[in-house]
């Protein structure tokens, strides 16, 4: 882990997405590869700009970051991913990149506080993982969340994230994004 570095950060992430990519979603019916690929596609059909197009593809790599165990958020544990995934991309890629990352569960959080028909999109996991987050936020925590200088790319990061998750929805590989994620990295 200590070798990662500017010139080998890509080639770890995809590494990543190799060796641990089959591994299941957090009780969804896709598998963390497939949906954090279909989140990336959702993001550049949507026309993103390239920042958000490679958050939306490395927005739960967190998962992988973290020790705890996927059977501990089953157990009730929130293993908070976006912070641990922020945290290990902001050495490499720009804050457009790495905040929208961060923030992806508390734009979960902030919708269901404050448009009514988006508990409705979510995934019976998504609304596990909402309550073990804290549930919709309450109007103070509104308002400071709609303060943050990158709202609009958090909230548009959390509806590809909701509607990345069919396990018969044809996606890229990670090889078609990788020249993405390269031109982003911080030298």
């Amino acid at each position: 882990m200590d070798s990662i570095n500017a010139d080998s950060i890509v080639d770890h992430i995809e590494d990543v997405f190799k060796r641990r990519g089959a591994e299941s979603y957090l009780g969804e019916q896709v598998t963390m590869a497939q949906h954090m690929l279909q989140t990336a596609q959702c993001a550049e059909q949507a026309g993103a700009d390239d920042s958000q197009i490679v958050a939306a593809l490395l927005h739960d790599i967190g998962h992988y970051k973290n020790e705890i165990p996927e059977t501990s958020l089953a157990k009730g544990i929130d293993n908070y991913h976006e912070e641990a995934g922020a945290n290990f991309l902001e050495d490499y890629f720009p804050i457009s990149v790495v905040e929208p990352i961060r923030q992806h569960v508390a734009a979960k959080r902030y919708l269901c506080a404050v448009k009514s028909d988006y508990f409705g999109r979510l995934s019976a996991a998504s609304i596990h993982t909402l309550n073990l987050q804290g549930g919709a936020m309450n109007e103070e925590e509104v308002k400071e969340f709609e303060k943050n200088v990158y709202l609009e790319q958090c909230i548009n990061l959390r509806y590809w994230d909701e509607d990345a998750k069919d396990p018969e929805r044809i996606h890229p590989a990670f090889s078609y994004y990788r020249p993405l994620v390269e031109s982003l990295v911080r030298y």
